[in-house]
This record gives structure tokens, C-alpha cells and sequence, in this order.
């Protein structure tokens, strides 16, 4: 039976580029998930009789919240929802569902890679028939839906089975249980080589992977584990958990520390990884190196083709603005096309389904290629593992070849987490104010070449996106770019990305914060981040 049932707007249901993110306690609230889905439904047309893939992260509220969207949707006109065993789907393998089965869209219930629990993080976003995250013109519709919405449509009854495999019915709508990992792995056999990578364990190659008890747990299990012979115990934190055991699923040095250190010990693996809270970030670790986000995505760049679903070649590497310019050095020495996006998938997304771009990265620890469209962390790992097998060479090895083919970017994100607002917009504004009266000013041996605020023209669809970030160029390649994030919940996150350029081959093995210094320091007195943030020291340096 299908129930219409009177509602009021809430006033803080805007969408990010990640969808709508608030603490749990928010979403709790009496008709605010109703409100916000049925606000993206009445956005859309075209659906009625199609089909929506449904799945989350596992964190706390999302078998409640599925149960909501399975209701709604089949008040709407879906005619089948497909959704996870448990609730579960990685952002990426919900992505390939979606493309594989040809849906309408996707409603995946994740905050990412931020923390989980009754008082964590919540969030849901749409993605569109492609996989990828819903375009401007919709999340902006959603938006003034939200702030309009009278009614929302429901089907009564009783909480479905969200465990036990198979189909039944919702109302009119068909509902099928499927298990989250199979589609997945059937796309990722078609892209590397299994038998290779198979034959470097069986030889005695050892890694370890976190799943920091998020959802990557069930798809590292089954690929490393059981088929490609890694071995039980390879996968450390693989079930998902609510509030993810604690952690901070971020993969990043500081909530993946076990990781790092277990790396640079006496008794380390040949290979660190880890993912994130909804699986579509990695961190990459050899023994005694830690790879960034930014270099990894120039290597797997350079070395997609010794993989089979690329072993044609890449047509263009994508990055987002603020990840370092490694990669183009790869993409100008190949001669293919390279692009610098605002920081959001949905970006990229323009340029995978055009045929412009392969391998796409963000120097937050995303990469991903056209096989989906999201990013997608155990893929990178799986092209690192496939690259690995097919050089038989260790992490420090490709990476010290590959600096001295390429020269190399020294690069860090400094991240000043939670900081008033106030402070941090006070810093973007006074900042951007500067930057007309930098170029031509010198700064101990620095003299900048061009300072602006980064503004986007898309050239697939003509888009404009302005105000994405504010960068200072200096004369010998150097870079300092600010950026206020909207990934976290609460305050503001500011990020700074200090980058220069070595091209070697004498000086490639310098340390990152020696190389770093000289414009560390300028980035904070720059822009007075003591001053407007109350912080001497940033909370994470990637």
C-alpha cells in the first residue's frame, strides 16, 4: 500500500560534491532521510519501471536508512531495486553495478572516509545512470527541492530481509539481494593478471592489507585471500563494522599508522595497502617507502599498459587541480592527453565517458580508471600488485626508476582540521585579495610567476566552476596552492598542497620535509594561518 505522507522542509539539506554529509543524531531525525530522497526522486524523471542499485558502507544507521530508500523508491515508480547482501556495496562496486545492469542511477549511503557510530558520520548521494556522482544541475535541483517539499511517497510494511540472498517483492516493485562482491570481481579478472599476480604469492611475495574494518573488508578478502593465493591473515580489520572498530577509516599516515609502521620494520612485507570507509581510497606502502597519493598515480600511469585492460595504452591521464604535477610529466614524455579538474569525481566523469581520459587521480588518495566511475582503492592496489608481478621489481625500485626517468614532484598536503569557520573563510578572502600584487614578488629565493584563484571550463559539457582553489606559481615550477575542504561535518578543514620540482638525477633522495621547508614556512606566513586559524601545526600531513 502506498502511503503520501505531509512533510516540512529542513533548512540544511544542501548536497556537496559528495553528496549530503551530517552527524547521525541529524539523520535520525523523523522524515529527513524521507525528505532528502524523495527530494532527489522528484528531481529525476524517466525512471518509472527502471531500475536503482541501493548500498552502503555498513557504518551505523545504514540498514535503517536502506529500508527508508527501498520504501520510498517503490512508492516512486522504480520497477527493481538491487541492492547489496547486508546492505553492503563499495562506492566503486556500486558504481560497476549500476553500469553492468544498465540502472537509472544509485543511492549509496556512505560519509566515506569519515569516522562512523551513533555520534559519527552519515551521508547519502545520488549517482547517475553512468556510475558517477549526480552532476551540478542535479544536486543543485535537489537542493531547491528540499526547500519546497510538502509530501513524500511510501510503501507500508514490514523491513525486508536485507541477508538472505535472492528476490521478493516491495509493493509493485521487484527487490533483489545480491552478493556485493561478485560483479566487482568478474570486472577486476578482466583488467589485471590474475595468474601472474598469483604465481609472485605462491613465490613468497608477502603483503599486508587494512580494511580498517570498513567495507573493502569482504572484496580484499575474497580477491587477495581465496583467489589469488595471499594467504589468510593478509587482510587485517576486514569486517564491517558500524562505527568501523574505532577508526578513523582514513587511510592517510596518521589513522593508518599500524600500517606505515609495520612497513618500515625489520620483519616488513614487501607490500602495505589500505582503503577507506566506503573503499574508494587506498594508501600504498613498500617496504621502507611510502608512495603519495600524487606519485602513485604518475606510476600507475606510466605502467597501466603491463596490465590486460590497458595493455593497449592510456588515451589521457586527468587530474584534480591541488594533486602534483607528476603526472603530467607522464603524460607530456607519452605525448597523451593530460587535464587539471577542480577536486570532485564528477569531473572526471565528463572526460572518462568522452573517451579523453584512462587513469584519473586526486592526490587524497583516489585513483581510479574508466573501468567505473568513481575512484576505486582496491583497483589501485590490484594495478599495483599486477605492475609489481610483472617487474619484478620492489616499490623502492620502480619508484627511484621512475623519478629518474621522470623527475620528481616533492610534494605534501598540510591539513588544518576543524578550525572555525569564520577564521578559515577570513583567510580564503584576505588571501584571494593578495594575489593580483603577487607575481613578480620574491620571497627569499622564490619569485612568483603567477598567483589566481582556479577556475574550471569544462570542455565536455561548457561548464564553469570558479573558486576552486588558490594557487601561487613560482618562477622554478614550485607551487603553493590553498583550499578550503567540505568533506568533514564539523568546522572547516583547510588544506595546503606545497609542491617543487626536482628533475634530478643528484637530489632525488632527499628528504620531503628538507626539500619542503623554504615554502612550508612562506605557505603559513602567506596566508597568516596562525592568525586566522589558531593553529601553529597542521593536525595531518599526508
Amino acid at each position: 500500500m502506498i502511503k503520501t505522507v505531509a512533510t516540512t522542509p529542513f533548512a540544511d539539506q544542501k548536497p556537496g560534491t559528495s553528496g549530503l554529509r551530517k552527524k547521525v543524531p541529524v539523520f535520525q531525525q523523523p522524515r529527513y532521510v524521507e525528505n532528502f530522497v524523495q527530494s532527489v526522486f522528484d528531481s529525476l524523471s524517466g525512471f518509472e519501471g527502471q531500475a536503482l542499485v541501493v548500498g552502503g558502507d555498513g557504518r551505523y544507521f545504514n540498514r535503517e536508512a536502506i529500508q527508508i530508500v527501498i520504501r520510498l523508491a517503490a512508492a516512486n515508480g522504480f520497477g527493481q531495486v538491487i541492492v547489496g547482501q547486508g546492505g553492503i556495496l563499495s562506492t566503486p562496486a556500486a558504481s560497476n553495478l549500476i553500469r553492468q545492469r544498465k540502472a537509472f542511477g544509485g543511492i549509496i549511503l556512505s560519509a566515506s572516509h569519515n569516522p562512523g557510530g551513533p555520534d559519527g558520520d552519515f551521508g547519502i548521494k545520488y549517482n547517475a545512470g553512468n556510475g558517477g556522482p549526480a552532476p551540478e544541475k542535479i544536486t543543485d535541483a535537489v537542493f531547491a527541492r528540499t526547500k519546497t517539499i510538502t509530501e513524500y511517497k511510501t510503501v507500508l510494511g514490514p523491513d525486508v530481509d536485507l541477508d538472505r540472498l535472492g528476490t521478493l517483492h516491495v509493493g509493485s516493485m521487484r527487490l533483489e539481494i545480491v552478493d556485493p562482491v561478485t560483479d566487482y570481481l568478474a570486472l577486476m579478472e578482466t583488467l589485471f593478471d590474475f595468474g601472474a599476480i598469483r604465481a609472485m604469492f605462491a613465490g613468497g611475495f608477502r603483503m599486508t592489507f587494512d580494511a580498517m574494518s570498513a567495507v573493502t573488508g569482504p572484496y580484499a578478502t575474497k580477491i587477495l585471500e581465496e583467489v589469488l593465493g595471499a594467504g589468510a591473515g593478509t587482510v587485517i580489520n576486514g569486517t564491517p563494522l558500524p562505527d568501523f572498530g574505532g577508526h578513523h577509516p582514513d587511510p592517510n599516515l596518521v589513522h593508518a599508522k599500524v600500517i606505515y609502521d609495520l612497513a618500515m620494520s625489520a620483519d616488513a612485507p614487501d607490500f602495505c595497502a589500505a582503503s577507506d570507509g566506503d573503499g574508494d581510497r587506498n594508501l600504498i606502502i613498500g617496504r621502507g617507502m611510502f608512495v603519495t597519493p600524487s606519485d602513485s598515480l604518475a606510476v600507475l600511469a606510466a605502467n597501466a599498459h603491463l596490465a590486460p585492460g590497458y595493455a593497449s595504452g592510456i588515451v589521457g591521464i586527468a587530474r584534480s587541480m591541488p594533486t602534483s604535477r607528476a603526472a603530467d610529466r607522464v603524460a607530456e614524455k607519452r605525448g597523451i592527453g593530460c587535464y587539471e579538474t577542480p577536486t570532485g569525481w564528477k569531473f572526471f566523469g565528463n572526460l572518462l565517458d568522452a573517451g579523453k581520459a584512462t587513469i584519473c587521480g586526486e592526490e587524497s588518495a583516489g585513483t581510479g580508471s574508466n573501468h567505473v566511475r568513481e575512484k576505486d582503492g582496491l583497483w589501485a592496489v590490484l594495478l599495483w600488485l599486477n605492475i609489481l608481478a610483472a617487474r619484478r621489481q620492489s616499490v623502492v625500485d620502480i619508484m627511484r626508476d621512475h623519478w629518474a626517468t621522470y623527475g620528481r614532484n616533492y610534494y605534501a598536503r598540510h591539513d588544518y582540521e576543524e578550525v572555525p569557520a569564520e577564521g578559515a573563510n577570513t583567510l580564503v578572502t584576505l588571501l584571494r585579495d593578495k594575489l593580483p600584487g603577487l607575481p613578480g614578488r620574491q620571497f627569499g629565493t622564490l619569485t612568483v610567476a603567477e598567483a589566481d584563484d582556479f577556475a574550471y571550463h569544462d570542455p565536455i559539457d561548457g561548464s564553469d566552476s570558479a573558486h576552486q582553489g588558490l594557487r601561487v606559481m613560482f618562477t622554478d615550477g614550485s607551487r603553493i596552492v590553498y583550499r578550503l575542504s567540505g568533506t568533514g561535518t564539523a568546522g572547516a578543514t583547510l588544506r595546503v598542497y606545497i609542491e617543487t620540482f626536482e628533475p634530478g638525477p643528484e637530489r632525488l633522495d632527499r628528504d620531503t620535509g628538507e626539500a619542503l621547508t623554504a615554502l612550508i614556512d612562506l605557505s603559513r606566513s602567506l596566508a597568516d594561518i596562525e592568525k586566522h586559524t589558531g593553529r601553529r601545526e597542521p593536525s595531518v600531513i599526508t
